[in-house]
């Protein structure tokens, strides 16, 4: 199977802002900021509920705490939240007051619980298809690693951010460019 296509920036933005224009836009455009913006992965954000990211103050928490059922490998990990994400999941949390934090975040239309990893995947696949953009669900993902192995960011540190036992699946993750090649050569 093909990697996932890692998003440029205008590419990230423009599916974000295509997820919006689409039944459930917000909905989808939380799963597509917690793939792209946080790194998670498809089945951790099905399983996200209402409190997970729901702090105290009614706002977004600064660190998500994945529960080991919650994740792939069965190893609890953290999500750390960055700005950006933090503003929309505290937009998409106005509107979600009056629910419980057992609530799913990412509920299915249909019955109201959480939808289903497969679900998901598809939606998020077909948003992506939507933008002109033909790749996996996994695209977000794989552009997060990349997105902070350009900033300079060790392996090692994305490795806890992504959730990875082994760094050599992180590496997997990290197309590196011509230009951060050129700038190495350059060093």
């Amino acid at each position: 199977m093909a990697k996932a296509k890692v998003l440029t920036k205008d590419e990230a933005k423009r599916v974000l802002r295509i997820a919006e224009t689409l039944n459930h836009g917000r909905r989808d455009r939380v799963a597509l900021a917690l793939s792209i913006m946080g790194g998670m992965r498809v089945g951790e954000i099905a399983a996200l509920t209402i409190g997970d990211v729901r702090g105290l103050d009614g706002k977004a928490v600064e660190v998500i705490h994945l529960a080991k059922h919650q994740t792939k490998g069965n190893r609890s990990r953290r999500v750390f939240v960055g700005d950006e994400l933090r503003k929309i999941l505290t937009c998409f949390l106005g509107n979600s007051r009056n629910l419980q934090d057992a609530a799913p975040l990412i509920r299915s239309s249909r019955t109201g619980k959480h939808m289903c990893t497969v679900t998901l995947s598809t939606r998020l696949k077909s948003i992506y298809r939507a933008a002109g953009i033909d790749t996996s669900s996994h695209a977000g993902r794989r552009t997060f690693a990349t997105r902070k192995n350009e900033l300079g960011i060790g392996m090692a540190t994305i490795q806890q951010l992504m959730g990875h036992a082994s760094i050599q699946t992180t590496a997997l993750y990290c197309h590196v460019s011509d230009e951060q090649l050129a700038n190495a050569a350059n060093m």
